[in-house]
This record gives C-alpha cells, structure tokens and sequence, in this order.
C-alpha cells in the first residue's frame, strides 16, 4: 500500500512539474511572438513619414515604467494634411491595410486591416498575415472602408506590453481623457479627424450585430448608450450633441479583468482630402 501512494505521489509530482513547464514554455513563446510582433511594427512603421512632434503625445503623464513598453513609433504632425502614409509601400506588403489610425498621448499608431476571408483573422494574425498573440487593428465586413458607415467598429488586443489597443485603458482617467480628445484616421485619399466624446466598459455584445443603423430609431439608441453610458467608469466629453447624421468610430479592447468591453467613441469632426 505505501509503495502504491509512493508511486501515486511521484505522478502528482510529475504531473506538476509539466504543467508548470508547460506554463512557463507558453509564458515564454507568448513574449517572444510579442517582441517578435513589436519589431515588425517597428518596421512597417518606417511607411509613415516623420513629421513635427504632436504636442499632446508630449505632454502624456506616463511613468518611466509605462514608458519603456512603448515600441517606438513615428510621431505624426496632425495640422498637415499632406499624408504621413506609404499606402503604395503598406498594401504592396499586405493589401488588407487599408488605413491608419493615430491617436495622441497613448501607443495608438497603426496600419488598419480588414480580411474579406474572415472576420476574425486579425485577432490572431499580425499585419504580414503571419499568427501573432498580438494580432493588428481591425474591422470586419460589415464596414466599409472609407469609414462611411453610420459606426465604424476598430478591434484590437489590450497587450500587457502596451501594444496594440491597450493604453485606450488611459482614457478611464478625466484627466487624460480631458486633455487627449482627437483621433487621427489616415486612408489612401482622406485625412478623418473624430473627436472622442466619451470612453467606459460596455457589455459583451457584438455592436454591429445588435443594432440595425440603417434605422434612425436603433442609431438613435447607440448615440443614447455613448453619450449617456450606463457605466460607472465612464467619461463623457460635455457640449457635445450627436445626431443621426454624424459618424461614429467605436475602439474596441478587452478589460483588464472580467467579461466585457472597453470602449472609446468619436465623432466625425472633420474628413479633408489629402496633399501628397
């Protein structure tokens, strides 16, 4: 009997030294796919032309800590309106990109893809369309393109290295969220400016599937639900009133715990055509 628990107890060691092997091998290929994906976007990165350094990403309020998991980006001069991107370089790499999003004072400065295949293909799959835990900003079909859709949905991955949409988390802050109220969208023809009305975790719902906004009744309750949030972390820009006729850009990421959704919402201010 005793040689038997001897035996039973040497497989639960066993046991646990795989499972924590298995643990630490993951938690190591997971950084390196993660390194691995920073310097591609480090790369692609080098498309977008370095104009004046934007005063707010300067005036950001981020430790030291937070400051060295930022992968360096090109700094976007947002009063220009000659094109900061290489569409010909982006798309002669991948021709599902076909924007790019900027946003000042977070690591928001990205190609946007959108696969005709599968929705869902981003989630796990860089810009080059190699698997990546990191994945790439993304839209589904139910978008169109040249963000003229009533809402526009944007996902990406809340990275504990502060990639991809993780620091949208910065505008659970008033303050950040005060001081930082633009974001820069960039297409082969359009520069599109939205201002950023308000941010707060939302349910688990598929947006696009929820509401039909071809209805103005349906739309109606989507500008309700962004510019009266029934979240307790939440922030809303004051003086401003949407309408049916505005566009929404909706960035979508993940909580940091729980079920749900972090959510940061723009309106259309501003689409110009680009100087090349």
């Amino acid at each position: 009997m005793k040689h038997k628990k001897k035996i039973v107890l040497l497989i639960i060691i066993v046991l646990c030294l795989l499972i924590a092997l298995g643990a630490v091998g993951f938690l190591v290929l997971k950084t390196m796919n993660e390194n691995k994906t920073n310097d591609e976007y480090n790369k692609i990165a080098s498309s977008v032309s370095i104009g004046t350094t934007d005063n707010e990403n300067n005036n950001s309020s981020d430790s030291d800590e937070t400051k060295s998991t930022e992968m360096p980006t090109p700094d976007i001069d947002t009063d220009s309106n000659v094109t900061p991107v290489d569409f010909s370089s982006l798309t002669s790499q991948n021709s599902d990109i076909y924007a790019w999003i900027y946003i000042p004072g977070t690591n928001v400065n990205y190609p946007i893809c959108q696969s005709g295949i599968e929705d869902n293909f981003y989630l796990e799959h860089d810009v080059y369309g190699n698997y990546s835990f990191a994945g790439a900003i993304y839209s589904q079909v139910c978008n169109n393109k040249d963000f003229t859709d009533r809402v526009t949905v944007l996902y990406g991955h809340n990275m504990a290295n502060g990639s991809m949409f993780a620091t949208l988390h910065r505008f659970a802050d008033s303050s950040f969220f005060e001081n930082h109220d633009k974001i820069y969208v960039y297409t082969s023809e359009r520069k599109l400016t939205y201002k950023i009305v308000s941010s707060f975790i939302y349910d688990d719902r598929h947006i696009m599937n929820s509401f039909d906004f071809s209805r103005d009744d349906q739309f109606q309750s989507y500008l309700d639900d962004i510019q009266k949030p029934r979240s307790v972390n939440k922030n809303v820009r004051e003086g401003v009133d949407l309408s049916t006729s505005d566009k929404i850009l909706t960035l979508s990421t993940c909580l940091n715990s729980g079920d749900g959704r972090y959510l940061v919402n723009g309106v259309l201010i501003n689409n110009e055509a680009i100087e090349r």
